[in-house]
């Protein structure tokens, strides 16, 4: 009796590795389609910011000036920025300057605070598109905050956002 339970045992087993073995060999077989150039190569990232515009640094003194920039023990500010630039709800004013660039200022200096950033939408309806987020000081503009959104691909995309300020 184990030896009939063995035997076929062992034959499954060389059953297996043959189809496995077989199947391996067709899908080598298989002549492979090319994806495109763009699929494969990720689009060249740049670093760098785009210039700060003479509206943004005005609105930026604007901001320090209105009286909101006074000594803050600890704050922390939340907004919700849609992917055409607009400010659904929150605190600061929203810049759009080119596909996936943002600059949000506050009214207080924002250059030694904790910087949190994530893909996602206004409304409660669905899930965000996927895609990537990056966050920097804004140059130039101590109050300011600039933010980079990409697809998965690594191409700037327009993607709205939620943004967290938290100054220690």
């Amino acid at each position: 009796m184990s030896t009939s339970f063995r035997r076929k045992a062992a034959a499954v087993t060389f059953a297996v590795l043959a189809l496995s073995l077989a199947g391996g060999g067709i899908a080598l077989a298989q002549p492979s389609a090319k994806a495109p150039q763009e699929a494969v190569q990720p689009a060249a990232r740049t670093n760098s910011q785009p210039p700060v515009t003479a509206e943004s640094a005005r609105m930026a003194k604007a901001a320090l000036k209105s009286g909101a920039a006074t000594t803050l023990a600890s704050t922390t500010s939340v907004v919700v920025v849609n992917s055409n630039g607009t400010k659904a709800r929150g605190a600061g004013t929203v810049i759009k300057y080119g596909v996936g660039q943002y600059e949000v200022q506050f009214g207080y200096v924002v250059t030694s605070s904790v910087i949190v950033a994530t893909v996602g939408r206004a409304d409660a309806c669905c899930i965000p598109p996927a895609g990537e987020i990056s966050v920097a000081p804004r140059l130039s503009t101590p109050n300011g905050v600039f933010v980079q959104t990409r697809n998965s691909a690594g191409t700037p995309t327009d993607l709205g956002f939620h943004l967290v300020v938290h100054l220690p």
